[in-house]
């Protein structure tokens, strides 16, 4: 069986040929050129192969040697990044993660996330930056941002978290009291709950291959999810609501989903964040425990 070349010695020769001589690779990796050049000598033994030309005035790698400088330059990397990435995970995530998310998104969603966290991870500090414009978060210092819909090109790293689903939703007393709801088209009939969008008020539903848009006049139009939440709960009418935040109300008895088949398209969620070789722990941390929590949701259903 032919003797297997060791990373130590994969190191020496990757030196010697990233710094031209064997004088210059012992410096770099603190040895004498004598132990440099019989490493070289053995892993030639080893091989069956010349890898560099040797002479008086210069030091040359043969097209084998270049073939194994290469692979072995691949595997070193591979190796370090393998043991950078495993100290990376195993390091106790601390010091300050600061995130943004939507008002709307982190009032009703991150906030169930940071209590956790905060628990999970005793030496981290949290600052949460709920805008509705477009943070930078290179520029501002953000280490997560929590997006929903398509996310837009560029040299940031992202990681999928999951999706939102809205349903439309209504109290058991007005629906005692209004007009039958068994089509889409009966919503004409009904007292709408809506959030306006750049000024329009509209809603799309998918029902399976099936897509309807329903565009009327509401009998409330606001600017904010959780308004329409509330009015939802008072009777007013009917809304569409994240599933995640009709769910426990649902749960209680105090809101019933209306069109069970209908439901808007789906909408990405996605954690962003530098883009870095590794992930800082505590960046991690956040991110996955994000995740798991859509997985929650989605176990229970939402509602």
């Amino acid at each position: 069986m032919t003797a297997k070349v060791g990373f130590s010695e994969m190191q020496v020769f990757v030196a010697v040929v990233t710094e031209g001589s064997f004088t210059a690779a012992a410096e770099l990796l603190e040895t004498d050129k004598a132990r440099v050049s019989r490493i070289v000598q053995r892993i030639e033994e080893k091989l069956g192969a010349r890898l560099l030309n040797r002479s008086t005035r210069r030091l040359g790698v043969t097209e084998v040697g270049r073939d194994y400088f290469e692979r072995a330059s691949s595997i070193l990397a591979a190796a370090e990044a393998a043991e950078t990435a495993v100290a990376q995970q195993s390091r106790e995530p601390k010091g300050r993660l600061k995130i943004t998310a939507t008002p709307e998104f982190g009032t009703t969603r991150v906030d169930d996330w940071i209590a956790p966290y905060l628990r999970k991870w005793p030496k981290v500090t949290v600052e949460a930056v709920y805008s509705i414009r477009f943070v930078d978060i290179i520029h501002e210092g953000i280490d997560v941002a929590i997006r929903i819909g398509a996310l837009q090109d560029s040299n940031l790293s992202a990681r999928k978290l999951g999706e939102v689903t809205n349903g439309l939703y209504a109290s058991p007393d007005y629906l005692m009291r209004a007009a039958p709801h068994r089509t889409v088209e009966d919503l004409k009939h009904h007292d709408l709950i809506m959030k306006t969008s750049s000024g329009r008020s509209s809603w799309t539903l998918v029902n399976g291959q099936a897509t309807e848009k329903v565009s009327q006049t509401p009998r409330c139009a606001l600017d904010n999810i959780v308004s329409a939440k509330n009015l939802t709960l008072s009777g007013l009418g009917i809304a569409q609501l994240p599933r995640y935040m009709a769910a426990p109300y649902v749960a209680e008895g105090v809101l019933v989903r209306v069109l069970p088949g209908s439901a808007s398209i789906p909408m990405p969620v996605h954690a962003v964040f530098a883009s870095t070789r590794y992930m800082d722990p505590k960046v991690r941390g956040f991110v996955d425990l994000c995740r798991d929590a859509f997985q929650d949701d989605s176990d229970a259903g939402q509602g």
